[in-house]
């Protein structure tokens, strides 16, 4: 079978194809038969070397996210069977429940072999089965970004109809929780340094749209559109460099969702106490929110959005195409 990895990453560069052996599944594993893989920003911190925690494993199969068919099952499985459509989780062991320390040692991509190969093994437990009316290409961009936006708009205090959301840009997690607040009947306010893109974004749905090269403050913009009282939810994609505004953007008492590590700087915490601002870190989720999630795809009939398929043998170059921010939702690489 054919595969990517990085001997030593050091940048995109020195992705490497190779052939290995057809793997076989053992007790309690399924062989899944990957069609379609998709990129996250961390993908782009493994290929130049950059870890969460730790240092990266040598001759490390990169990204998180694929989706595929079950082609073998081994003995004790009775999760799937052949034939049946899946995605993989992102942390292997978080089924449920609190996050713990041990479930990120499971996160694929990074502390373990991930998916951009022809096969892989999965642990029964480690996929979900996808929603029926998706292509192994949409469901492929579900496990992290639409999971992250998921947890984000879902987990804490849940977003209600008539409530309003604040994305950050028009990456995968923002598009997600753009498609994800409209079908819950949601106002959608999206940023971005492109007219371009803002006007993709209200293709998909975005009531608003402010660009931050034009309004620098663009918490006051974001101010103005909501009558002075700001938003209940931020998606906030950036970091520690965009915090602060997110923080003056949502509403007192709002919920600002840290997702990102886009941006440097640091966190002055004087204006989360004086607005009683809800802060929740968000790191991917659980397979319960995944499963939560797909029954909401399922029952909106929604379609993740991807901007560009590459071929397997491109794989290098839809990593370049994402670092270079062209995009709007999802890269995505067919395989076989």
């Amino acid at each position: 079978m054919k595969l990517y990895l990085f001997p030593k990453a050091d940048g995109i560069d020195t992705l490497e194809a190779r052939e290995a052996e057809k793997p076989v599944p053992g007790r309690g594993q399924i062989l899944v038969r990957m069609c379609a893989a998709s990129l996250n920003y961390r993908d782009q911190n493994v290929a130049a070397g950059r870890a969460a925690r730790g240092s990266l494993p040598e001759n490390l199969i990169p990204l998180s996210d694929g989706a595929g068919e079950v082609e073998a099952i081994g003995p004790d499985v009775t999760r799937v069977k052949p034939g049946d459509r899946v995605a993989g989780l992102f942390m292997q062991s978080w089924l449920g429940g609190d996050m713990e320390p041990y479930h990120v040692e499971s996160s694929r991509g990074g502390a373990i072999d991930g998916v951009l190969a022809e096969y892989v093994i999965f642990e029964q437990d480690g996929v979900v089965q996808i929603p029926a009316h998706l292509s192994f290409e949409e469901a492929s961009t579900l496990p992290c970004a639409g999971v992250t936006a998921w947890n984000a708009l879902y987990a804490g205090r849940p977003l209600r109809v008539g409530e309003t959301v604040l994305v950050l840009g028009t990456g995968g997690v923002s598009i997600f929780a753009l498609q994800f607040a409209k079908a819950a009947g949601a106002r959608v306010i999206a940023t971005s340094s492109s007219d371009e893109k803002m006007e993709k974004a209200r293709a998909l749905g975005a009531d608003d749209t402010v660009n931050y090269k034009r309004h620098p403050e663009w918490h006051e913009r974001v101010l103005e559109l909501t009558g002075g009282r700001g938003v209940d939810h931020v998606v906030e994609v950036g970091g520690a460099g965009t915090l602060g505004r997110s923080v003056e953007a949502a509403r007192i008492g709002g919920q600002v969702h840290l997702i990102g590590v886009l941006t440097g700087g640091e966190i002055n915490p004087t204006p989360i106490l004086r607005r009683n601002t809800i802060l929740r870190g968000i790191y991917v989720g659980s397979r319960q929110m995944f499963d939560a999630m797909n029954a909401a795809i399922s029952s909106h009939r929604l379609r993740p959005a991807i901007d560009r398929v590459f071929p397997f043998d491109e794989a290098r170059e839809a990593y370049r195409y994402m670092k270079s921010q062209q995009h709007v939702g999802k890269v995505v690489i067919r395989i076989g």
